[in-house]
């Protein structure tokens, strides 16, 4: 489990469903960076803005830690201010864990 703090019950059904991805990624790492990034930032994105970060979000895992991380130079179809918001958001990587 994770350190999950945004309740998804105010959310509607597509901000719920991005929330649930961004917390179950298949990387620890990203599910911390794009879990806190979507605590944080979800309630208020518009709608352009969820369609970019689903757009993102489709990238394969590996590939995001490298451009994100920084051990990879970003592609151009990433150089936009959603990937620079995402790769420039320090989370809290000491988040307590739940039980699992």
């Amino acid at each position: 489990m994770t350190g999950v703090t945004l309740t998804s019950a105010g959310l509607d059904p597509r901000r719920r469903r991005i929330l649930f991805r961004c917390w179950h990624r298949g990387i620890r790492e990203m599910d911390l960076v794009f879990g806190q990034f979507a605590e944080n930032e979800l309630p208020t994105m518009s709608e352009a803005e969820l369609d970019e970060f689903e757009a993102i979000m489709a990238e394969e895992d590996n590939d995001l830690v490298r451009w994100i991380m920084g051990t990879w130079p970003t592609p151009e179809h990433l150089k936009t201010p959603m990937f620079a918001r995402i790769a420039a958001y320090k989370p809290d990587f000491d988040t307590p864990r739940m039980p699992e």
